[in-house]
């Protein structure tokens, strides 16, 4: 499959089948996550793979988290529905830029722009990790809801650094149309 065809069949994948994952074949997956452009060449992405039991306990983590953040702030999205997405998928790939800073935490101004470009090198990585996962057969789902359960899961996975998302990793057990997406002449001007 080339990467026309990868970006064209790729779809957010909300069920899995049960079959586990290759470890080979999420290092691929993640292979391709680090051959992406980064500002200043500083690869700042820090990948944490969990599956199986760890897996079940990260969900429970998230869902606690959820219960927290939801006592404070009332709605927490689709938060609990990725919870239950990221429970049945065979992988989660979480996802960090060591060098960002927590959410809630004082920044310079020489550190957010430092951070805006990082974040933006991480997000070419995950979207290398989803067309690299499509042209192998794996579905993906990128999860931005461990927000919701952010603290929780930092110090459940032993990262004292940023949390960007997380991935789920499956075998397709769906097969989504393809979504509306605006027209070029509709988000573009030409000078």
């Amino acid at each position: 499959m080339d990467v026309m065809q990868a970006i064209d069949s790729r779809r957010s994948i909300r069920r899995f089948k049960n079959d586990p994952i290759d470890r080979e074949v999420i290092r691929a997956i993640l292979e391709a996550g680090t051959k992406a452009p980064s500002g200043k060449n500083r690869q700042p992405w820090e990948f944490v793979v969990v599956t199986g039991d760890k897996l079940k306990e990260a969900v429970q983590v998230m869902r606690e988290g959820i219960k927290v953040f939801k006592a404070r702030f009332g709605n927490t999205g689709s938060a609990e529905y990725s919870a239950n997405i990221m429970e049945q998928s065979p992988a989660v790939i979480f996802i960090f830029n060591p060098g960002g800073v927590h959410p809630w935490k004082r920044k310079t101004v020489g550190q957010q722009f430092t951070e805006i470009v990082d974040v933006q090198s991480v997000g070419a990585a995950i979207q290398n990790m989803i067309l690299a996962a499509e042209s192998l057969g794996i579905g993906t789902l990128w999860i931005c809801d461990v927000f919701q359960a952010y603290e929780e899961l930092c110090k459940w996975l032993k990262k004292d650094c940023q949390m960007v998302a997380a991935l789920a990793l499956g075998y397709k057990d769906e097969n989504p149309p393809a979504r509306p997406r605006k027209s070029i002449d509709e988000i573009t001007e030409w000078i």
